[in-house]
């Protein structure tokens, strides 16, 4: 098992530079490099729970407004 949490991503590992391919010489020149790799899977987790604490506080809010007006 790996001691990591995540898999290795970068692919060349222990390829020497000089016959490391230039990005768009062998395939699609918009391939996303490791560190966009690290960079999403850091700013994906922080977006969620963004997202969910404003549903959270949207739901808390509207539950207030309809509290208020029933008169609890």
């Amino acid at each position: 098992m790996s001691p990591h949490l995540f898999s290795d991503l970068e692919l060349h590992q222990s390829v020497p530079v000089r016959l490391r391919p230039r990005i768009g010489e062998w395939g699609p020149r918009h391939v996303p490099t490791t560190a966009g790799k690290k960079t999403v899977r850091v700013i994906v987790p922080l977006l969620g729970l963004a997202v969910a604490t404003a549903i959270f506080f949207l739901g808390h809010w509207v539950f207030q407004v309809i509290a208020q007006a029933v008169g609890l």
